[in-house]
């Protein structure tokens, strides 16, 4: 039995690591491509590069002033995930601490709005933003994505905070802390878990978002990564050479802060499940 367990055991091994061989094969080819010139990649996109052209990175950053596009996409993304930490934050706990069917109807409230696509609201949305002279602004957008994002990390601390003891609370109410103090001297800190696992979360979907930021912002001087990047892929035009580099250089920026926290994803989630 000892036998059979150890050769299943190694057989999801191997079919885990081709699982993941085959999920960087998409990372093979744009980090491969990237270092080609045009009429390379067009010949063979698999093949390696006869010659590592890393000059395309450089001709990329110039032509699309990546420095802004960087800076406009992380302003964006900076303000946008601490306004969602804050309100969903505050709102999950209020909504455990003070149970009633008002609490109840507006956490159902707020998880049904997780399922409406973004297209059912997208028309009535740019209205109503040109409306409040919110449209074309990067603190428009970011009160956008408040909207947006609430709902799911809403959902998410909902479920870590019945996991803290309401006692803990209440001994810090009797020592003379104010509502206000309890939350974020005694609650939040131990809501970490949860709060990484937001950010992160929030952080791989605001970060490489298309839509919205083509909606909102028409300026070229307010566009974000994904934007500028777009701008190789044309109507009868695909600089794939250009288009790859700049993919590449939107996306190390993320890639490297998710592996950095990643693994507060699974704590975050598994013990905000447990009720």
């Amino acid at each position: 039995m000892n036998k059979g367990y150890t050769a299943r055991t190694f057989m999801l091994e191997i079919i885990g690591i081709a699982l993941g061989l085959l999920f960087l094969i998409p990372f093979y080819f744009v980090l491969i491509n990237s270092v080609k010139g045009f009429a390379e990649i067009l010949i063979d996109a698999a093949a390696l590069p006869k010659e590592f052209l890393f000059s395309n990175y450089a001709k990329v950053w110039e032509i699309i002033s990546f420095q802004d596009a960087f800076l406009n996409s992380l302003l964006i993304t900076v303000f946008s995930i601490a306004g969602i930490v804050i309100i969903s934050s505050m709102a999950a706990w209020k909504m455990v601490r003070t149970p009633g069917k008002l609490s109840k109807f507006l956490f159902i409230f707020f998880v049904s709005a997780m399922v409406i696509p973004f297209q059912t609201v997208m028309i009535p949305l740019m209205k109503l933003g040109g409306s409040l002279g919110i449209m074309n602004s990067i603190p428009g957008i970011v009160i956008m994505y408040f909207g947006f994002g609430v709902s799911l990390s809403l959902f998410l601390f909902h479920g870590f905070v019945k996991t803290i003891p309401a006692e803990i609370e209440e001994s810090a109410r009797v020592d003379g802390c104010s509502q206000f103090g309890v939350f974020w001297r005694i609650v939040f800190p131990l809501l970490k878990p949860i709060t990484v696992t937001v950010i992160i979360l929030n952080t791989l979907w605001i970060w490489n978002d298309y839509l919205l930021p083509l909606l909102v912002l028409q300026d070229s001087e307010l566009r974000t990564i994904p934007l500028a990047t777009s701008s190789f892929f044309a109507q009868y035009t695909k600089q794939w050479d250009m288009g790859l580099a700049a993919l590449v250089l939107g996306i190390s920026p993320v890639i490297v802060f998710f592996l950095f926290l990643q693994k507060h994803i699974i704590k975050g989630i598994a013990a905000g499940s447990i009720k």
